[in-house]
């Protein structure tokens, strides 16, 4: 987010120096072409644009979003979780992980179903 800011801020300065002083100079009133007074506030709300930006796109980025396919969505009863029910989810990635041992804690617990799901 603080490099994304940084550029930004950068950004913002540079293009401004580049349009007042290289491309198209105009002497208005007798000021000179790089009147970096005039640069801050572009500047400034150049680096805050960008940080939302960088710190949106990264927080997609870390949380793997957009993901648009799970094979938890085959699942016939997945369709009743957002309508009356709740869903939940066990994901075997631990090497711990116990199939049996879990489905027979989620029975115990008087889960309505228990399904496997493949990859």
């Amino acid at each position: 987010m603080l490099t994304g800011g940084l550029l930004g801020g950068l950004g913002g300065y540079f293009l401004q120096y580049w349009v007042a002083v290289i491309h198209y100079p105009l002497n208005i009133g007798g000021r000179p072409p790089h009147s970096w007074p005039a640069f801050i506030v572009p500047t400034f709300e150049c680096t805050i644009l960008a940080a939302a930006l960088a710190a949106v796109l990264g927080m997609f980025f870390l949380n793997g979003l957009p993901h648009p396919y799970h094979p938890v969505f085959n699942v016939p009863r997945f369709a009743l979780a957002s309508r009356d029910r709740y869903f939940l989810a066990i994901e075997a990635r631990d090497p711990k992980f116990d199939a049996q041992a879990t489905r027979q804690f989620l029975l115990d617990l008087h889960a309505s179903e228990v399904s496997d799901v493949e990859h």
